[in-house]
This record gives C-alpha cells, sequence and structure tokens, in this order.
C-alpha cells in the first residue's frame, strides 16, 4: 500500500467526511426499512457493519475505487453503508480518471433497471428508500465531478498565471539586453570618436616632440578637452547602468546629440587635422530626434573609423534630403596621397574590428533604414537612407 502524507488540512477533510458518514447513518437509522422476519440480531449487524464502512473512510485517500465497489457492493445487503459509499462514489468522482469514475457510477446504477421493474410491486417505504439512495449516490458523483472541475480549473488558472509571469519576466530580460546593446552602442560611438581624437594629438606629440610651443600647448588643451568629455560620457553611460538599480537619470532623460550638433562635431575632427568637408545638414525642417541621432552617430562612427585605417584623406560628408524623401547621409574617404607618419603611428591607427559599422548597420536598422559600407575609388564609402515622414 503506497504511503499518502497527509497535510493538516487533509486530515480535516478526512475526519469531517468520516463524521458527516456517521451522522447520516446515525440520522437515517429509523427511516431505514428492515424485514422483522430476520430477527433482532440483523439490525445489529447492520450497524456493525455501517460503523466499519465509516472508519473505512478514512483509507478513502489509498484505495478510492476499491473502497467505492466494497462499499457498493455490501450496500445491497447493509443498509448503513449508504453514507460510506457517498463518501466513497464523491472521492473517486473528484480525484480518479474518468474511465474509473464511469465504471464506479455504472456499478453503483446498475440495480437501477431492476428496481424501476419491480417498483409498482415494491411497499411504499422500500420504494421511497431507494429512491432517496439513488438520488444520494447521483448527488455524490455530480459533487466530485464538480470539485474536480473546479481544481483543474484552478489549476489551469495558475499554470496560466505561471506561463504569463515567465513570459512577463522573459519580455523583462529582452528589454534589459536591448538596453544592454544600446549602452555598448553608446560607449563605442561616443568613446571611441573622443579617445581617437586623444589618441591622434598623442601620437602627433610623440611623433615631433620639438614642435613649437604653440603648438604643444594647443595640442595639449586638445586633448585634456578630448580626456574631459570622455570622462563626461562614460558617466553618462554609468549613470545609464545605475538607473536600472534604481539609480542615476534614466536613459531618456540624458542628452542626445542631434543633427544640428554635426558641425561642431566636424570642428573637433578638424581641429584633429583633418580635411573635412561637410555638406548639410538640409536647412528648413528638423527631422525626427531618431533620425537626428542615427545620422550623428553615423557620421561620428564615420570619422572616427577614418582616423583609424586612413589618417589624413580628405573627407566628404553629404547630408542631403527632406520629408517625405527621407534623410540621406553618405561619408567617403579618399586614400592618402602622402601617408602621414605621425597619424599612422598612433595607437588609434590599429585596425578595428568591424564592430562600429555592425553596430551603425544596427541603428540604421531600427531607424526604419538601412546603411552600407564598401571600398570605393581607392577609399571607403559609407552611405544611409534613414525615413523621414512629411
Amino acid at each position: 500500500m503506497r504511503r499518502i502524507h497527509r497535510t493538516r488540512r487533509d486530515w480535516a477533510a478526512d475526519l469531517g467526511l468520516f463524521l458527516f458518514a456517521a451522522c447520516f447513518a446515525a440520522v437515517s437509522a429509523q427511516s431505514i426499512p428492515v424485514d422483522e422476519s430476520l430477527g433482532p440480531g440483523w439490525r445489529a449487524a447492520d450497524q456493525v457493519v455501517g460503523g466499519l464502512g465509516c472508519a473505512a473512510v478514512l483509507l478513502r485517500r489509498r484505495r478510492p475505487v476499491q473502497l467505492a465497489v466494497a462499499l457498493l457492493l455490501a450496500g445491497g445487503f447493509a443498509h448503513y453503508l449508504t453514507g460510506p459509499a457517498m463518501v466513497a462514489v464523491f472521492t473517486v468522482a473528484a480525484t480518479r480518471p474518468w474511465k474509473a469514475t464511469a465504471w464506479v457510477a455504472a456499478l453503483a446504477f446498475g440495480p437501477l433497471p431492476l428496481f424501476l421493474w419491480r417498483l409498482p410491486d415494491m411497499p411504499g417505504d422500500r420504494a421511497g428508500s431507494a429512491v432517496t439512495y439513488f438520488a444520494l449516490i447521483a448527488g455524490s458523483i455530480g459533487w466530485g465531478l464538480f470539485r474536480r472541475s473546479r481544481r483543474q480549473l484552478i489549476a489551469s488558472l495558475r499554470e496560466r498565471a505561471e506561463l504569463a509571469e515567465a513570459d512577463a519576466e522573459s519580455r523583462a530580460e529582452r528589454a534589459r539586453m536591448e538596453a544592454r546593446e544600446e549602452i555598448a552602442r553608446e560607449m563605442h560611438d561616443v568613446l571611441g570618436h573622443r579617445l581617437s581624437l586623444l589618441s591622434v594629438h598623442a601620437g602627433a606629440l610623440e611623433f615631433n616632440p620639438g614642435a613649437p610651443r604653440a603648438e604643444i600647448e594647443r595640442a595639449a588643451a586638445v586633448m585634456r578637452e578630448s580626456a574631459h568629455l570622455a570622462l563626461h560620457d562614460l558617466r553618462e553611460v554609468i549613470g545609464v547602468l545605475r538607473a536600472g538599480a534604481g539609480e542615476g537619470p534614466a536613459q531618456d532623460e540624458r542628452p542626445q546629440p542631434e543633427l544640428a550638433d554635426l558641425p561642431r562635431l566636424v570642428a573637433e575632427a578638424r581641429a584633429a587635422g583633418g580635411r573635412i568637408a561637410l555638406a548639410g545638414p538640409p536647412e528648413g525642417d528638423t527631422p525626427p530626434a531618431l533620425v537626428g541621432r542615427t545620422a550623428y552617430r553615423i557620421v561620428q562612427e564615420a570619422l572616427t573609423n577614418v582616423r583609424k585605417h586612413a589618417p589624413g584623406a580628405d573627407v566628404d560628408v553629404r547630408l542631403t534630403g527632406g520629408p517625405g524623401d527621407g534623410l540621406t547621409v553618405e561619408v567617403r574617404n579618399a586614400r592618402p596621397s602622402v601617408p602621414d607618419p605621425a597619424r599612422a603611428a598612433a595607437p588609434g591607427a590599429a585596425g578595428g574590428s568591424g564592430q562600429g559599422l555592425i553596430g551603425l548597420a544596427e541603428r540604421a536598422r531600427l531607424a526604419g533604414g538601412e546603411l552600407t559600407a564598401l571600398p570605393a575609388d581607392g577609399g571607403f564609402r559609407v552611405h544611409a537612407w534613414l525615413p523621414w515622414q512629411s
């Protein structure tokens, strides 16, 4: 016999059903018809069997089907087993599969056709007692089926709640991953730009330590400003990371670059010694914030790559388009005619991993546009189209 672990609630339910069966037998004792020809000992034996049946109710969790079958079969001879039989069939209907419930119900109502055939010839008290018995058994099975359906409904709702919670956690994790990817792109674009400027000037000073004092002071001032701005940008990125833990400014509250900031970006690159021609941005209407910020980042990363991979090359930056036509961004650099040894010696001139261009393509896709970056005429060309709704 398998071991059943009962909680306090289970014990309370079992004792409650045991008392129900015993009280039902006691209350219905006077209404049970007994054949007087059987003698007084028959009622006493019937009561003893009924008491054993009530005690057997405590085993309903171990063998409910076997208990129900035994009580239903014995109930044809012992009238005091009606209460325990009701508890047994209720347990089967509430806890066992539909097939087992159907077999128990068939056994319980098997005598019903014979009863209906003999009903006209039966005494009134016996007919009433039989009708009451079948009605009680039917009610017990119906109540058990209701409890089963209610338990299944609660289990289904609990499962759906758990799935919804898991789905919400999955969406939150995806949102966190997207936020981390956005932060990684910001760090690459912003810090890469600042540190490449710093690297260019440091390489120039290293290559030409005997430069005039004014030129050294100017380079040192640019290096100090670039380092200061890089630290400022780094603090902003760290603030975004802390915002996830309830600290620092939210990402949407951080000041983001706009298309109007593009001339300042080009001026910084020119101050580092780059020869850059800027055409645009288009005058008139201002593009949406996402489009302007994406265009700014594309130009920023393209200029950073020129400093790394083609130091000294001429750069042509063009922005054209307008509402309805979209914004076109093109950054083209030629092959350096005479390589600058000072810039080539700078640490920033080392080859990159290509993650910057991958990040730019992803930025353009998220903004609804597209980006291509390919060699062209011995140099390199970055071309992007971004949607600009009218």
